[in-house]
């Protein structure tokens, strides 16, 4: 089979043109962004709380304590004190929860019926947190990145410690 001079480039622009096209399509393949992990942590790494305030009781770091303030007056019913073991377990448990990652839009949630607010050390805004009901356990929507959490009732209570759940949601 003799191929004419023009033949043989044509032949070759098209490899090259193939070539071309299979290093790109590589190119992207290898630089694509890996999927979200399904179970992440709320807060980011590392991160330093310096106060902690839901709307009826506030939290703060003075020095190597804690204290707090309830910002309204409540009943008594609330079982939680704010003692410095127990508030250093809520730190520690809103520092170190993994929640798994929900497809709910943000926009898809009602009215949320907590919220929390966190200081982080060298963030200028605080970190705000709602939670909402869903028809299994709760959503929590991380308001800084948009994200919405699913959490269990148990996990809800103790990171919201001062909301009075009603009976029928906690499970």
């Amino acid at each position: 089979m003799q191929l004419s001079r023009k033949a043989w480039n044509n032949v070759l622009i098209f490899s090259m043109l193939l070539m071309i096209f299979f290093f790109n399509g590589l190119h992207k393949k290898l630089n694509s962004v890996p999927e979200q992990p399904s179970i992440q942590t709320v807060l980011p790494a590392q991160s330093f709380i310096l106060a902690l305030s839901f709307p009826e009781h506030k939290i703060e770091r003075i020095g190597t304590a804690w204290r707090s303030q309830p910002l309204i007056e409540s009943p008594a019913s609330n079982e939680w004190s704010a003692n410095q073991e127990n508030i250093v377990k809520l730190i520690n448990d809103w520092q170190r929860v993994e929640l798994s990652v929900s497809d709910v839009s943000p926009a898809k949630l009602a009215q949320p019926i907590t919220v929390a607010t966190l200081w982080l050390a060298g963030e200028q805004l605080p970190w705000l947190y709602q939670l909402y009901s869903a028809p299994q356990g709760y959503y929590l929507l991380d308001k800084s990145t948009q994200r919405v959490f699913l959490i269990d009732a148990d996990k809800a209570q103790h990171l919201f410690v001062n909301f009075e759940f009603l009976p029928r949601e906690s499970i």
